[in-house]
């Protein structure tokens, strides 16, 4: 993994924490206090990258740049500046390449789904999807990877205008015309959700159980006027080319799919996807194809966001064939399904 802030830089992030000191004295720096901020880490890397394998990848690397640094001597008073820091740095970096390998994506492309099953506070649950949804990662491809580092440390995660200018390597100043520019930028996007998790979550069931029985009105009756489908295979499954518009063509096609989807004994499992109602579909071997997640706003279906590209589900578990699935079904004829 590649680093433009260079490897002796991002190994003692200067401004971020880092002093030298003795050997013998750096052994005391609490691991556990820097293991504990994991959750954090990752939750940043994700945000800026909207793919959970690189996050993971790039809080691993983060932790073995700290006890690489911490061997060395490295005065660390502040464990959290410092993985912050090179966190943020690689991500910035990998953020940059990655902009440039989705020129050549096959279709659209979505976030890798992150599962948020817990028994957070329905309130907790509406404050997680405002900033972990899709629809609002999809918001932050619009900035610049510094852009998008500074709006997240500032307006998600409350960092100091100087602690972020110690991360991102730029004045004060600068930092604070960034977030202006950047929260601007959002705010002129920003999705919005159902205030209730709960009336949300009911709405979410109805709505799927009308797709399984293939019941186009009452499909109807839970979309909105000018809902959309988005779909993403990345060419390595089966997948809708563009986005589906409208009441009628939407309702439509998820009836249809639902239809399809019982004669291939695949089943609906409801779950919470980043922050906001979704489900996995499992096919009759346990593994998981694909996943959907829906926006919904004033008591209504706005979009439906599914993944089935297998790179971006490998973290969920077992994957099914969907092709060998389809080729089953095919073998076996209408009339045996």
């Amino acid at each position: 993994m590649s680093d433009t802030t260079g490897d002796r830089r991002a190994s003692a992030p200067s401004g971020a924490g880092a002093q030298r000191r003795s050997p013998e004295v750096a052994q005391e720096d609490s691991v556990e206090r820097a293991t504990d901020l994991r959750p954090l880490l990752f939750s940043i890397a994700y945000r800026m990258l909207s793919s959970v394998s690189d996050a993971e990848d790039i809080v691993q690397e983060a932790f073995l740049r700290y006890e690489r640094a911490r061997r060395d001597g490295a005065e660390i008073d502040s464990p959290k500046a410092y993985l912050s820091a090179v966190v943020t740095r690689l991500a910035i970096d990998q953020s940059r390449s990655a902009r440039a390998r989705r020129e050549t994506y096959v279709g659209t492309w979505l976030p890798e789904p992150l599962l948020t099953d817990d028994k957070a506070s329905p309130e907790e649950q509406v404050e997680v999807a405002e900033s972990l949804s899709m629809g609002f990662l999809l918001l932050l491809e619009r900035l610049s990877p510094v852009e998008r580092a500074v709006f997240l440390l500032r307006d998600v995660f409350s960092y100091g205008y100087d602690e972020i200018a110690a991360i991102v390597q730029k004045r004060p100043s600068n930092v604070r015309q960034i977030a202006v520019r950047a929260r601007r930028h959002v705010e002129s996007g920003r999705p919005r959700f159902e205030a209730s998790a709960e009336d949300s979550d009911a709405l979410a069931g109805r709505f799927l159980d009308a797709m399984s029985n293939g019941d186009v009105d009452g499909l109807i009756e839970m979309l909105a006027a000018d809902a959309v489908v988005y779909g993403d295979g990345g060419g390595k499954a089966p997948q809708w080319s563009a986005p589906i518009a409208g009441v009628d063509r939407v309702s439509r096609l998820l009836a249809g799919l639902g239809m399809q989807l019982a004669g291939l004994g695949i089943t609906i499992e409801p779950h919470r996807v980043n922050g906001q109602p979704g489900a996995f579909f499992i096919g009759p071997d346990g593994g998981l194809i694909n996943v959907f997640v829906l926006d919904i706003a004033d008591g209504m279906v706005q979009t439906v966001r599914s993944v089935i590209n297998p790179d971006k589900l490998q973290h969920l578990g077992p994957l099914a064939d969907v092709y060998a699935l389809v080729r089953s079904r095919a073998t076996k004829g209408p009339e045996n399904a």
